[in-house]
């Protein structure tokens, strides 16, 4: 026994904060987690991760997008789908996960406390209950915030929640609309832009940067674009937002983006997203001489420490990747290494995935990078609509690419544009991990006909480019 309440508490319960308390209670340790919400999981269950991936299935599937191909343009499993429709799906997954994430604290005894947390000292809480009536202190060895992000809300932008919103106020949307302006060409902002577009909405996206989700492959990258257009969706690059206002030119039922180059976009709604802030706000840091980056990020060195050795930070509050599937990892090694205990971990091969339509994911490295640094590769290519199963599904616009030094054959980077492609980049995911050559697709035998036989096509056109 110690003079702590808990060897080790946790700020938040999302993927990375769960993740962290039950390593810690399986390495013995006494383990809480403090939830402001009043359900478990954090922005990735309730507002962000799980809800947008369940939208995305919801319209896949009642327009009818993944069998067009096949039946033509007209064809859709629902006429005049409604936001209930698509909100019905995800209420049940939310309900689920919800139930998962509380049923795995409580197996592994984890205390779950419902409040908001702030520092008193470094080794000091106060928690303060939901309805803020009350109020008690807890201390704690070893503390981690997994506080996560919040959307960062610009203060000139008049956001009601229907017209002009975030993505977290996606699942409280009472309509769809005929046309949508996208403010921000991040992850977030085009995993929307094309949900909206596959059920038919005009889509127009905003963006100061000159091209799109710069850490992906330039050619897929290409080919998004290309998509998109098809879907006729309007990209605006190297734009600045000047102002928003609703109700301009006598329509009480638009609203008017203006843009810094002076030109004029009328939509029925406007998607807000222009990155995220860390929940940090409420914290009191200064109290636990803490200090955050711009945004309320913290920052954090190689073992996710912060500026106080015993207090961790891990998930979206440090900022990029701002992957669940990265921040259960980060959760995992803060935990392990604040009891001393070795983790290994490859984050050199975290996979990236993209849920647009069509999805994109990545591992290793791109094209770019290996042109920065100097390292001689070569490209291998597939599309699916070479491969049987491409026919089948109806993906004929899907693309595989392999990267592999021209010298020693060594996979160096996998990138997927199409069906399952964030599914599909664990075999390359696997290789790389193995330090395997690109002669592994062309030797093994794939299942036949799967979207994985792309690889062992990419590996001979890859091989083939050698001679």
């Amino acid at each position: 026994m110690t003079a702590y309440d808990y060897d080790l508490f946790v700020l938040g319960s999302g993927p990375a904060g769960q993740r962290a308390a039950i390593q810690a209670a399986k390495l013995g340790k006494r383990a809480a987690v403090a939830e402001h919400r009043a359900m478990v999981g954090g922005v990735c269950i309730n507002t962000g991760t799980i809800p947008s991936k369940t939208l995305r299935e919801a319209v896949l599937h009642l327009s009818g997008y993944r069998e067009r191909s096949i039946y033509g343009a007209s064809y859709t499993v629902k006429h005049d789908i409604t936001m209930s429709d698509l909100l019905f799906r995800a209420d049940q997954v939310i309900k689920h996960e919800i139930d998962v994430t509380r049923h795995q604290l409580q197996r592994n005894g984890v205390n779950v406390i419902e409040g908001r947390a702030s520092f008193k000292d470094p080794h000091t809480l106060c928690l303060a209950t939901l309805n803020g009536h009350a109020e008690r202190e807890v201390t704690a060895e070893k503390i981690i915030l997994a506080v996560g992000t919040e959307t960062t809300r610009d203060p000139h932008i008049p956001f009601d929640g229907q017209s002009v919103f975030t993505s977290d106020d996606i699942l409280s949307l009472e309509t769809l609309p005929r046309t949508l302006a996208v403010i921000g060409a991040g992850v977030i902002g085009l995993e929307y832009a094309t949900i909206f577009a596959a059920l038919g909405v005009r889509v127009t996206v905003v963006d100061k940067r000159p091209r799109l989700l710069p850490f992906v492959d330039a050619e897929v990258i290409d080919a998004l674009v290309y998509h998109m257009r098809g879907s006729r969706v309007t990209l605006r690059m190297q734009e600045g937002v000047k102002s928003v206002e609703r109700g301009t030119n006598g329509h009480s039922d638009r609203i008017c983006v203006e843009l810094d180059s002076g030109k004029k976009i009328s939509a029925e709604k406007v998607l807000y997203s222009i990155g995220r802030t860390g929940a940090t706000s409420a914290l009191n840091l200064q109290n636990a001489n803490l200090s955050t980056l711009d945004r309320g990020l913290m920052e954090v060195n190689e073992n996710f420490q912060t500026e106080v050795q015993h207090i961790y930070a891990v998930g979206d509050v440090i900022g990029f990747p701002s992957l669940a599937s990265t921040s259960m990892e980060q959760g995992r090694q803060a935990a392990c290494h604040a009891f001393d205990v070795e983790a290994e971990s490859v984050p050199d091969l975290f996979p990236y995935g993209v849920y647009t339509i069509p999805e994109i994911s990545t591992v290793g490295r791109n094209e770019e990078e290996l042109t920065r640094d100097g390292v001689p590769y070569e490209v291998g290519k597939a599309e699916y609509k070479e491969i049987a199963r491409g026919q089948i599904i109806g993906d004929t616009t899907g693309l595989l690419k392999l990267l592999f030094h021209i010298e020693t054959r060594e996979l160096l980077g996998v990138c997927i544009l199409g069906e399952g492609a964030s599914e599909l980049v664990h075999i390359g995911q696997a290789v790389l991990a193995m330090n395997g050559k690109i002669d592994y697709f062309v030797d093994t035998v794939f299942n036949y006909p799967t979207l994985a036989e792309c690889y062992k096509t990419a590996a001979f056109d890859g091989i083939n480019r050698l001679s």
